[in-house]
């Protein structure tokens, strides 16, 4: 009996555990054991990240205002954070994840991240964000999904599956961070990997995902590779788009989507051809050798293999930009909360700052850095949100050293600092991206979403403004800019707190291409911004002062 009484005992505590306390929103709970494992995922063995001996890393599965307590053991033998790409964490920067929010758990110690997912129905990924961990693996998929009394602009698919799919290097990560710290930069990549693998097309491979005979399927398309766009297509299925970054969609159809680093796009897939294998297609591009990498998917009735015809990719960043362009927002559909998401209507609302933000390359003394503005980040001991927090910016950074209105030649002399600007909360902020590089950039901030209204070839003017769409440009977090273009977003800063904006490309990330925007209030309320958790890390000059008084 008394073994039935502890049982008993313990599945009453975890039904408590797992329902809604004081009316709270359901609770989730996570375990992850962080270690490092050998694998060959690109037919050569090198050291990866493990999340509980899982490459990638588990799936979250949520649904909005759900809340994610992730307890994170840290078995690596360096510091470790994890960022939760996209997921905005409403008042709430504390459990962003990055290095200017929070100090590293630990080797050998835990942390417990607790965040509340939102006003965002979507596909969303996460991944461990110091130095070059990412390249080791140690991501894995996030879903928001919608709440029942919410619909949804399409109906249920039969199932609903994660690709995480983006170019992959052989040489371990700590090899990659040396080879940036040395100058150098990181090279090309060897291999395109979708969920960690790549098919060999010999009769042995597995499939990644199966689909029944006239069954329509969701699958959740993520680019968590480290340097380039990809193309993503499946044989003979077109895809049709329904879901960005968090944001419902006019449903077009594609044949391939190019998914920029960092993206995520939600498509529905019907199993209506002749059962059997097809590949999974995922190409680098913009690149002078094309990387291709291949995951089987396959009907539960089929017994033929793929087709070794492979689809082929666009060529050239004009089509790129073309199908931005054809993305919008769905305006009839619900968001989060049970009102159309087109009824925020950003195209009446006023400017009140134009910001421009110059990205350049700079190799003075032989050290190769990425800088925005003129101002190279550089990442110091004490996170920025606790400086700030804590009353002692003056000993961590300074405020506004980067211009609004930057001059063209603003890359020529690079400085190495922390660069953090202010915008104040609430103001609704016009941000003008310039690539004057060669290669195409992928932008993403942390905390919001935004408006993505134009992206033109050549330099931003004023009286670009009016090619902007001010109508039904999609709501999301990263944005793509072509060479030798701009591209513009929208946005009200009014989210309180410290996040981070940056390159998604990690050499430039890791060399200095980002920055944070603070958004502070002087009330220091709870209705703005949530307490800092009381089991906060501390670390830097913080560490052992006194905690300021709690917001009310």
């Amino acid at each position: 009996m008394g073994g039935v009484t502890s049982l008993l005992m313990l599945l009453c505590l975890f039904a408590g555990a797992m329902s809604p306390v004081k009316g709270e929103d359901p609770y989730f709970f996570f375990t992850w054991n962080v270690t490092y494992g050998t694998l060959s995922p690109a037919g050569v063995p090198q050291q990866v990240i493990l999340i509980n001996n899982e490459f990638p890393g588990p799936n979250i599965n949520s649904t909005s205002n759900n809340n994610i307590v992730v307890n994170v053991f840290n078995n690596l033998d360096e510091p470790l954070l994890f960022h939760w790409a996209g997921v905005q964490q409403r008042k709430n920067s504390w459990e962003d994840g990055v290095a200017g929010t929070n100090c590293p758990i630990q080797p050998g110690t835990n942390y417990t991240y607790h965040f509340q997912v939102k006003d965002q129905i979507g596909s969303f990924f996460y991944y461990p964000s110091l130095g070059l961990q990412r390249a080791a693996g140690g991501f894995g998929g996030l879903r928001i999904n919608s709440r029942l009394l919410i619909p949804v602009p399409y109906a249920d698919p039969e199932d609903d599956y994660t690709v995480l799919a983006g170019d992959w290097f052989t040489k371990s990560h700590s090899t990659l961070r040396k080879l940036l710290d040395g100058g150098r930069s990181l090279g090309r990549p060897q291999a395109v990997l979708l969920n960690g693998q790549n098919a060999k097309g010999d009769g042995t491979d597995k499939p990644l995902f199966t689909m029944i005979p006239g069954k329509t399927y969701k699958y959740r398309i993520c680019n968590v590779g480290l340097k380039n766009t990809i193309n993503f297509r499946i044989q003979n299925h077109p895809m049709k788009l329904v879901e960005m970054e968090g944001s419902h969609t006019v449903q077009n159809t594609y044949n391939s989507l190019d998914v920029h680093l960092g993206q995520c796009f939600g498509v529905l897939v019907t199993a209506n051809q002749e059962p059997k294998d097809y590949y999974m297609v995922a190409s680098t591009r913009f690149t002078k050798s094309i990387l291709t990498g291949k995951g089987i998917m396959r009907y539960t009735t089929g017994k033929a293999p793929p087709s070794p015809e492979i689809p082929e990719a666009p060529v050239g960043w004009a089509w790129s930009l073309n199908q931005f362009r054809s993305f919008r927002w769905n305006l009839t559909a619900s968001a989060a909360r049970p009102n159309p998401q087109g009824s925020y209507h950003y195209g009446q609302v006023n400017i009140t700052r134009t910001v421009k933000f110059i990205n350049s390359v700079s190799r003075d003394s032989g050290k190769l850095r990425y800088a925005i503005n003129g101002v190279s980040h550089v990442d110091g001991e004490t996170p920025i949100k606790l400086a700030e927090y804590f009353g002692v910016p003056e000993k961590v950074f300074k405020y506004d050293i980067i211009s609004d209105n930057p001059s063209q030649d603003v890359g020529k002399n690079v400085v190495l600092q922390p660069n953090v600007i202010r915008f104040k909360h609430r103001t609704f902020i016009e941000i003008i991206f310039e690539n004057p590089e060669k290669s195409v950039q992928s932008y993403h901030l942390n905390g919001y979403a935004f408006f993505a209204v134009a992206i033109e070839p050549g330099t931003w003017t004023p009286e670009k403004r009016k090619n902007y769409n001010l109508l039904d440009a999609v709501s999301r977090h990263t944005m793509p800019v072509f060479p030798k273009s701009w591209a513009a977003i929208l946005l009200s800063f009014d989210n309180v707190g410290v996040w981070n904006l940056r390159s998604e490309l990690a050499e430039n990330r890791y060399l200095g291409q980002q920055l944070y925007i603070s958004v502070l209030t002087p009330e220091r309320s709870l209705r703005d911004e949530y307490n800092i958790p009381e089991y906060a890390l501390l670390c830097g000059v913080v560490k052992g002062l006194p905690k300021p008084e709690p917001y009310h």
